[in-house]
C-alpha cells in the first residue's frame, strides 16, 4: 500500500491478522494437537518456507519439533513407529514433491495396512503454476502435477491439496480429522509460496478437534450380543483369540474384560502379539497354526466354538492357508461387524461395545483352562554353550528375555526375528512391534527412532537381520543426534535367511559389512554410543551387561553374529508351507 492511499479490505485485513497466523503455523497446532509433537522430516525446494513456519511454532508454544531424518523412506518408517507408540495417536511426515512423495510412498502403504493414522506431508508447486501449462523439475516430464497425488490416491483414506489460503485451514482439519476416524495414513500437499502468508482463517488457538464418536446400532448390538451368547454358552471349550485390528477398534481392554469374565483361555494372532497382558492367568500364547506356541494351538484347534476379536488372515499369518479353523465354529469379530457360525452377520455394532456386552451374558467355563494346563509343559532352557562355542540364535534370545522388563519395548524386524520374538514374555507394560502384514524389511529402523522419540520413559529393544539393515542403517546416525538410547540387535548371518528358508539362491547373499565400525562412522564422536561384535554367549552377557550398565544412557549397538543355517523351527515350517502355497499350480481352465 502506498503511502497516503486509502487501504482496501484486503489490505486492512492482513494487517490485522497477527503474524503467527499462517498456514504453517496452523498446521503445527494442530498436529500438536493431536499427539504429533514430532515431525519427521526431510528439506527439499518445495517445503523449505513449510519447514521454517512448522519450525517457528515450538513444542513449548504447542508446536512441533522437527527430527531432520536420512531420507523420506525412514521418515514415513518413523511417522509409523511414532503412532504405534502414541496409542491412537498421529506420526507426521514431511517430504518435497514428487521425489521426496514417492519415496516415502512405501512406509504409507505399510501404514495402511496396519491401520496407523499417519499425516505424509508433501510441499508442493506454486499455487500459480497450476494450469499454467508449465513443466517442473521433480516430475516425469509432463505438465501434470497430478501424479503423486494419484499414487497417495491408493494407499491413504484422504488426500487434501491446498493450493490457496481460502479453504486451507479446511481441508488440512478435515485431513487430519480423517486420520484420527480411520486409523488410516492421510496425504496433504501445500503450495510451496502458501505456508507463510497469514490469513484470518489461521487463529492463533485453532478450535478444538470435535470428533463425532461413532456408536453402535443399539438393536443390532442386542441381536448380535443375543445370538453369539446362545452360540458360546452351549459350547464345551470355548476359546477367545486376539488380533491385530483390536488395536484400531480400541478394544484391547474390552477383549481382556471378557476374558476375565467368562474364564475362556485367550490367544493372540501373531501380528497382535503385546496387544493383551501376558503375564494374565489365563493367557496361553500365539495361534499362529502349525508354528503357534507349544500347547496354544493345540487348544484352539480343538476347541468346539472360537472368538477371534480383530483378526487379519493372510498367508503370513495362516502359514500359507493351512489353519486348522472350522468357520461354522468361529464368532469373528472385526471393528465394526460380528459375524457368526459363517453368518449371520450383524453390522454397525463396535468391537468394544460387543464385546463389553457380551461379558454379562456368558456363563463362566474354565474347560479349556483346565485342559491347558493338565497338557502344558513349561519350555526348557537352550542347552548350556560350552566355553568359546559360537552364539546360537536360543541361547541369544535366552538372554533378550532376561532384558525385559515394564520399561522395554521391543521392535521385531521382518524376517526370522519374528518367530524367535514371538516365543518372548512380556512382562507387564512391556511394548511390543512388528509390521507381519506388510512386510517390509527395513521397517523396523525408522521404526525404533519413531517410537522412541514417542515413548521417552521406555527403552526401545531392536532386533533387526543384517539383510534389513542394510536397507536403512542411515537412520542410526538421527537416533545419535537425538539422544536416543536404543539398544540394537544386529543378527548377523550372512544373508536374507527368510527368503532361504522360503526359498534359496545366491540371490540371498549380501556383502558383509563392518556393522560396528559403520555405526561408529555414524556416531563421529558425537553424542553417546557403545558398540559390541559378539561371537559367544561369554561376550554376549558382557555387551548386555555394558549396555544396561555403564552405557545406559547411550545409543548401544550389538552385532551378534550367528551361524546362517541358525535359525528358529518355526521359520523352517512357515517357509515351506508359504512357498508351496504361493507356487501351486494354476487351476486348471
Amino acid at each position: 500500500m502506498e503511502i497516503g492511499s486509502v487501504p482496501s479490505q484486503d489490505e486492512d485485513a492482513a494487517a490485522a491478522t497477527p503474524r503467527e497466523a499462517t498456514l504453517g503455523r496452523h498446521l503445527a497446532r494442530r498436529l500438536a494437537e493431536v499427539g504429533a509433537r514430532d515431525v519427521f522430516a526431510v528439506p527439499g525446494d518445495f517445503n523449505l518456507t513449510l519447514l521454517d513456519e512448522l519450525e517457528a511454532e515450538q513444542p513449548s508454544g504447542g508446536g512441533v519439533r522437527l527430527v531432520g531424518c536420512c531420507n523420506e523412506l525412514n521418515a514415513a518408517y518413523a511417522a509409523d513407529g511414532y503412532a504405534r507408540a502414541r496409542a491412537g495417536g498421529v506420526g507426521a511426515c514431511v517430504v518435497t514433491f514428487t521425489v521426496g512423495a514417492l519415496s516415502a510412498i512405501n512406509a504409507v502403504a505399510g501404514a495402511f495396512s496396519e491401520n496407523l493414522p499417519v499425516v505424509c506431508i508433501s510441499g508442493g508447486p506454486n499455487s500459480n503454476d497450476y494450469g499454467s501449462n508449465r513443466i517442473l523439475h521433480h516430475t516425469i516430464g509432463l505438465p501434470d502435477f497430478s501424479q503423486e497425488l494419484r499414487c497417495f490416491q491408493n494407499v491413504t483414506c484422504y488426500q487434501a491439496v491446498v493450493n490457496n489460503l481460502e479453504d486451507a485451514h479446511e481441508q488440512i482439519d478435515t485431513a487430519i480429522s480423517t486420520a484420527l476416524k480411520e486409523s488410516k495414513p492421510v496425504y496433504i500437499s501445500i503450495c510451496c509460496d502458501l505456508p507463510s502468508i497469514p490469513h484470518p482463517t489461521f487463529g492463533h488457538h485453532p478450535v478444538p478437534f470435535f470428533l463425532s464418536p461413532r456408536l453402535s446400532n443399539q438393536m443390532s448390538l442386542e441381536a448380535a450380543v443375543e445370538a453369539a451368547a446362545a452360540f458360546l454358552n452351549k459350547s464345551v471349550k470355548p476359546v477367545l483369540i486376539g488380533g491385530a485390528k483390536m488395536r484400531v477398534a480400541k478394544a484391547r481392554k474390552a477383549f481382556v474384560e471378557l476374558a476375565d469374565a467368562c474364564g475362556y483361555p485367550f490367544a493372540v494372532m501373531p501380528s497382535a502379539k503385546g496387544l493383551v497382558p501376558e503375564h494374565h492367568p489365563r493367557f496361553i500364547g500365539t495361534y499362529w497354526g502349525i508354528v503357534s506356541t507349544p500347547f496354544c494351538g493345540e487348544i484352539v484347534e480343538s476347541a468346539d466354538a472360537y472368538l477371534f476379536a480383530g483378526p487379519m488372515f493372510n498367508d503370513h499369518t495362516s502359514v500359507g492357508y493351512s489353519l486348522l479353523l472350522n468357520k461354522e465354529k468361529a464368532i469373528i469379530v472385526q471393528p465394526d461387524r460380528v459375524v457368526i457360525g459363517n453368518g449371520p452377520a450383524f453390522g454397525c455394532v463396535l468391537m468394544k461395545d460387543f464385546l463389553r456386552a457380551l461379558a454379562t451374558r456368558l456363563k463362566k467355563n474354565t474347560a479349556a483352562c483346565e485342559i491347558h494346563s493338565r497338557i502344558f509343559v513349561p519350555e526348557g532352557e537352550p542347552r548350556p554353550s560350552e566355553p568359546g562355542e559360537p552364539l546360537r540364535v536360543n541361547v541369544f534370545f535366552k538372554h533378550i528375555q532376561k532384558m525385559l522388563s515394564g520399561n522395554s519395548a521391543v521392535i521385531a524386524e521382518t524376517g526370522d526375528s519374528w518367530f524367535n520374538c514371538q516365543k518372548l514374555k512380556l512382562p507387564e507394560g512391556c511394548g511390543y512391534e512388528c509390521q507381519l502384514q506388510y512386510g517390509s524389511i527395513g521397517w523396523s529402523v525408522g521404526a525404533t527412532l519413531g517410537y522412541a522419540q514417542a515413548s521417552k520413559d521406555k527403552r526401545v529393544i531392536s532386533l533387526i537381520g543384517d539383510g534389513s539393515f542394510q536397507v536403512t542403517a542411515q537412520e542410526v546416525s538421527t537416533m545419535l543426534r537425538w539422544g536416543q538410547n536404543n539398544i540394537i540387535f544386529l543378527i548377523n548371518n550372512g544373508g536374507y535367511t527368510i527368503e532361504v528358508k522360503i526359498h534359496d539362491g545366491p540371490y540371498n547373499v549380501i556383502k558383509n559389512w563392518n556393522y560396528t565400525s559403520l555405526v561408529e562412522a555414524f556416531h563421529n564422536g558425537e553424542g553417546k554410543c557403545y558398540t559390541a561384535k559378539v561371537r559367544t554367549e561369554e561376550e554376549l552377557e558382557e555387551a548386555i551387561e555394558a549396555s544396561l550398565g555403564p552405557h545406559k544412557d547411550s545409543l548401544c549397538f550389538i552385532e551378534v553374529i550367528v551361524h546362517k543355517d541358525d535359525t528358529s523351527k518355526e521359520l523352517l515350517v512357515w517357509g515351506a508351507r508359504l512357498f508351496a502355497a504361493n507356487n501351486r499350480p494354476p487351476n486348471p481352465q
